[in-house]
């Protein structure tokens, strides 16, 4: 199954076979190198990791109550914690300096728990989506994409005449 990131935002934490909610997904800690989604926050302090989660569907359902942990008690993601490397939040650029935007969405899939798609937003407006197939590296400053990318992703000028210049947009949604 393929989602978004900010649909799963909310989205209750059920133990298998409970009814009992253990808390709300609230954030999402994935690795810069590989596109791995190592796990999701849970409410301010805990943390469940990727490898703990059953199923997706209305809910998220997971193992057992003790999956759920702070993220404190995660040694192995300390050093990706410390990294200022980042996905969400960060701007998007060609690697010849033309600014997409800032990611503001992913989309992954539930099987392999990679990202798929990078969903840029620049001045309010959703742009055409990017696959992480055409990042070439994540930079503390910025997430560097392949280029040249589709027209339709990017702003474009367009001289007119004289002295008049119009600003072409790309469409709002995918």
């Amino acid at each position: 199954m393929h989602l978004r990131f900010t649909h799963c935002v909310g989205m209750s934490i059920l133990e298998e076979g409970s009814d009992h909610v253990l808390g709300f997904v609230s954030g999402i800690l994935v690795d810069p190198d590989t596109g791995k989604i190592e796990g999701f926050f849970v409410g301010q302090e805990d943390f469940i990791a990727s490898i703990d989660i059953l199923r997706w569907g209305a809910r998220l359902y997971i193992q057992s109550a003790a999956s759920l942990a702070p993220i404190d008690d995660r040694i192995r993601l300390q050093s990706l914690l410390a990294d200022p490397r980042t996905v969400l939040g960060q701007k998007i650029q060609t690697e010849a300096g033309t600014k997409l935007g800032v990611c503001k969405d992913v989309q992954f899939n539930t099987d392999s728990m990679h990202i798929e798609w990078i969903f840029p937003r620049k001045w309010f407006r959703e742009r055409i989506a990017l696959p992480v197939s055409d990042i070439l590296e994540i930079t503390p400053v910025a997430i560097i994409m392949k280029g040249p990318i589709l027209k339709e992703a990017i702003e474009e000028e367009v001289t007119e005449g004289e002295g008049s210049t119009l600003l072409k947009t790309p469409p709002a949604r995918l």
